[in-house]
């Protein structure tokens, strides 16, 4: 995937507690929005790396990450959230990063969350950290209809993993080395991709951890997705997830990062 991607290079730092971290920020025409995130991670975390996959934008994303010193990852066409996603894991993967996080480039995930999100990864208690906007009563307000389908699909997922996740389509997370290495070779590539990671990941043996999140609003455009879309792809998603669940896991690319 990533020998699809034309590479502009930004320099790295050091993360905290000596770790190579960076942050994954894929983008499909996010010109408004884009610039303010790059700053936002930067002043947050400043130890950062920063690396834009440009999802085949037609307006200028790449060229406002570049302005803002992100690392630049052009697809010379659209691959959809999944594969822009994978093509950052594996960037991060084979540079060597020990800890990714996946950061959306619209604006709504805080950059004052990464901390929380980061350190049970820093700290050896979790393979795989999700920041979730229903953890806590007083979270994430979505429409009625959008969020009751929200928490219904996430008690069937946590059914299905038979661990408690409460938000399974958060896209703000945090990864060590060893969930790199798993999201670096396979990785879904459809809608709600981030559900059927969840399922991968514990079918894989990974540790997931939740912990609450804020979203912001968006700061600009709009998302495409109705309520027919929804219903339509979350069918999808739970009759892809039934069919991983009987898939041999591939672990060879884990086995190095025990």
């Amino acid at each position: 995937m990533a020998d699809l991607a034309q590479e502009t290079r930004a320099p790295a730092d050091s993360c905290l507690m000596g770790h190579r971290c960076i942050a994954i920020v894929p983008a499909l025409n996010e010109e408004e929005s884009l610039g303010r995130v790059i700053d936002e991670i930067r002043v947050f975390e400043p130890d950062f790396e920063i690396v834009v996959v440009d999802d085949g934008s037609t307006d200028r994303s790449a060229a406002v990450a570049a302005e803002h010193g992100a690392t630049v990852l052009r697809l010379p066409f659209n691959l959809g959230i999944g594969g822009a996603v994978q093509t950052g894991y594996r960037y991060a993967y084979e540079k060597g990063f020990d800890l990714a996080v996946q950061i959306d480039g619209d604006g709504q995930h805080d950059p004052r969350e990464l901390p929380a999100i980061i350190t049970p990864v820093l700290e050896g208690e979790a393979d795989l950290v999700i920041g979730s906007r229903f953890a806590l009563p007083t979270g994430y307000r979505a429409a009625f209809v959008r969020r009751f389908g929200m928490l219904v699909f996430a008690r069937i997922i946590s059914a299905v993993v038979g661990q408690r996740l409460t938000d399974t389509s958060s896209s703000f997370r945090a990864f060590n080395r060893r969930s790199l290495a798993l999201f670096a070779n396979d990785y879904p590539h459809g809608f709600l991709e981030t559900v059927e990671a969840s399922v991968g990941a514990v079918k894989h043996g990974l540790r997931i951890r939740e912990v609450p999140v804020t979203m912001r609003q968006r700061t600009s455009g709009r998302s495409s997705l109705t309520l027919a879309l929804s219903f339509y792809y979350s069918i999808k998603v739970l009759v892809a997830v039934f069919i991983g669940l009987f898939r041999r896991p591939n672990v060879d690319h884990l086995r190095e990062e025990r």
